[in-house]
């Protein structure tokens, strides 16, 4: 008897798990993924635990239409999620809660007495927001902040030369000033301005407040819990539990909670394109772009884009019959311009393979980032999105004087006027510094007449939008430099109606590989085995952050400056 009733019981748990009522949930405490899949298999174990943003975004279209989900609850944590993302999940819910369903945003804590501007901001698009009673809605506004090095380096003995073409190019200026310039100024101005007019209109959207009441609450800010809910930020303080009895009383007692990944996990498995499906091709190009292959380090800190995995992916789906449309999604802040000049060529391809590729641009495409977008059919950003920096420099940092204090001499011994030019030990000579600006002027002048190609501006237009200027995408759009604004499932719906697909066309990630393919060795770099990244430590590993808060080079000349991070 016992046995038989332990039978019924997992049978009726199981038919429950079927038809009951749904509350989704999804958890940011750790963030989100929005990148490659690892290449090596222990990153790939633990990357299966985290939660991945386009699982997200499927998940929650789907359940838009599901009869069965009654609810969303999203517990907004404190690891930092990039602007873009943000209003990637924004754009969702509000599309989620426009179905009739109840969104629900619980946090701890909003920043914590500060620091939680972009945090509230997400928590703002749900239909109640619950704060934690111990809680805080840091909710401070926006701040961009940067460092100069000149004062420190001269103490040193180091002394930086180095060219940018033009004046908003602005990543020398780390090194070479002690302040702003004008042009840096009216930038990081303008982009912060942007950013809070972002803001502004989607708190006060989402709250039903007026926009100048928005700002006053920010000049106010940051709040304690109770003056949160007075303001009008917060409907309620209530713990966890409160916030899920709550829910759960609104839509019913028997409902079950799932992730929102594994439901769109296991909506997926069901719909994986049959043989000779015709489907829209994902690539991914994340981080900083250089020659190679793709790699992220085992240490973590994230990894780079390899212009030789990506062409081989974008030569993959651009080869194969089923393919009848390609998605690129660019998160990077740019690096090497030969690089990034080989995967432009690969989308100019595409393009004129008569197969429509649309770019995704997620936190950043910039400089780099945005040489490997400007040749698609359509570009796609978020308001938030870091785009533009059309500009390069490049240079040396000069340690003879640093040497010479600490008692370290050095000699050379070469053949060929300029063998040494390189070396950081001596200043350019006046012959070798006119070689640096040749060069200088032919990469800004070769990506400048990219841009007027690929964007359909004149040489004159494409050079007042570039100097090296970062852009909103919100500023970007107007300036011609994106086409749409909008997050991933915007690009993917845009790229099946210009092939001529079905709303609901599968979209497959390339390059797919089955477990035997990834471990066997390319045959040619044809082979799409080639597409494979590698797992590499990278330039700085999990102190990448760091080194770009302190000015350090990275990858190329074309590289947005510093850490950009709005809070």
């Amino acid at each position: 008897m016992d046995a038989t009733k332990v039978i019924i019981d997992t049978v009726d748990r199981f038919k429950q798990r079927r038809t009951a009522p749904l509350v989704l949930e999804l958890d940011l405490t750790e963030g989100l993924t929005d990148g490659s899949p690892p290449a090596d298999p222990l990153s790939a174990v633990l990357a299966m635990r985290k939660t991945s943003l386009t699982d997200v975004l499927a998940g929650l279209k789907r359940a838009r239409k599901d009869d069965r989900v009654k609810a969303l609850i999203v517990k907004i944590g404190g690891q930092p999620l990039g602007l873009a993302i943000v209003q990637e999940l924004r754009q969702a819910v509000i599309h989620f809660r426009a179905s009739g369903k109840l969104t629900v945003a619980f946090a701890e804590t909003f920043g914590e007495l500060g620091g939680g501007t972009v945090p509230y901001y997400l928590g703002s698009a749900f239909e109640r927001v619950y704060l934690q009673p111990s809680g805080d809605v840091g909710l401070t506004g926006v701040a961009m902040e940067q460092r100069f090095l000149r004062g420190a380096l001269g103490k040193l003995g180091v002394e930086y030369q180095i060219g940018q073409r033009h004046e908003y190019k602005t990543a020398a200026n780390t090194f070479t000033q002690d302040h702003m310039t004008e042009a840096h100024r009216e930038s990081m101005s303008r982009i912060t301005e942007s950013i809070t007019e972002q803001v502004v209109a989607g708190i006060a959207e989402g709250r039903g407040l007026e926009p100048a009441r928005v700002r006053e609450l920010i000049d106010q800010g940051p709040f304690i819990g109770a003056e949160a809910v007075e303001a009008g930020l917060v409907d309620r303080l209530a713990y966890r539990d409160e916030v899920y009895d709550e829910v759960k009383e609104a839509v019913g007692d028997n409902t079950l909670l799932l992730y929102v990944g594994r439901y769109a996990k296991a909506l997926s498995a069901k719909k994986l394109p049959h043989p000779g499906e015709q489907t829209v091709a994902l690539v991914r190009g994340n981080g900083p772009i250089r020659l190679g292959r793709s790699g992220r380090s085992p240490l973590g800190g994230g990894g780079a884009m390899g212009s030789d995995t990506i062409c081989a992916a974008l030569r993959a789906a651009r080869r194969d019959d089923n393919v009848k449309a390609v998605v690129f999604r660019v998160d990077s802040p740019g690096g090497s311009y030969t690089a990034s000049d080989a995967i432009w060529r690969e989308v100019v391809l595409t393009r004129k393979a008569g197969k429509p590729i649309v770019i995704s641009m997620g936190d950043l495409a910039a400089s780099g980032g945005y040489m490997v977008s400007m040749a698609a059919d359509v570009i796609v950003a978020q308001p938030g999105t870091l785009t533009g920096s059309i500009g390069v420099f490049g240079g040396k940092a000069v340690i003879g004087g640093l040497l010479e204090k600490i008692g370290v001499s050095s000699e050379t011994v070469g053949e060929g006027a300029n063998s040494g030019m390189l070396s950081p030990t001596n200043a350019f000579s006046e012959a070798q510094w006119a070689r640096v600006n040749a060069w200088l002027d032919r990469v800004y002048d070769d990506f400048v007449n990219k841009v007027a190609e690929g964007r359909g501006l004149s040489r004159e237009r494409a050079h007042e939008l570039a100097k090296g200027r970062v852009w909103t995408g919100a500023d970007a759009l107007e300036g011609g430099l994106v086409d749409e604004l909008g997050g991933l499932e915007d690009a993917l719906a845009l790229a099946r109606k210009k092939a001529g697909l079905p709303v609901d066309a599968p979209v497959r990630v390339y390059p797919k590989l089955s477990p035997l393919e990834r471990l066997r060795p390319a045959e040619s770099s044809e082979d799409k085995a080639a597409a494979m990244a590698r797992v590499r430590l990278e330039a700085w590993g999990p102190i990448a952050h760091l080194a770009g808060e302190l000015g350090l080079p990275s990858y190329g000349p074309l590289m947005l400056p510093g850490s950009w991070t709005i809070r």
